[in-house]
C-alpha cells in the first residue's frame, strides 16, 4: 500500500465524515422542533438537555474526524 492510496483514503474519509456531520447539523439545527418530540418519545431530556447531548456528539465526532482522518493526512502531506 503506497503513501498515495493512504493519502487518498484518508482524503476521502475526510470529506465523507464532514458531510455526515453537516447532515447531523442540519437535521439538529432546521426540524428542532421535531426532532425533539421525536427523542421525547424514547427518553425523558428537557430541551436544554437535548441540545447539549446533540451539540456534545457533533463536537466529539468532529474531534475524531480531525484527530483520526485530517491530522494522518496532513502529516502524511507534510511527509511525502
Amino acid at each position: 500500500m503506497s503513501i498515495e492510496l493512504v493519502r487518498s483514503a484518508l482524503l476521502w474519509c475526510t470529506a465523507i465524515n464532514y458531510g455526515l456531520l453537516l447532515v447531523w447539523f442540519f437535521i439538529f439545527v432546521l426540524p428542532h422542533g421535531r426532532l425533539y418530540r421525536l427523542w421525547g418519545r424514547w427518553f425523558r431530556l428537557s430541551v436544554e438537555q437535548f441540545d447539549a447531548v446533540n451539540f456534545a456528539g457533533i463536537a466529539l465526532y468532529k474531534t475524531g474526524i480531525i484527530l483520526f482522518n485530517l491530522v494522518p493526512y496532513l502529516a502524511l502531506r507534510i511527509v511525502g
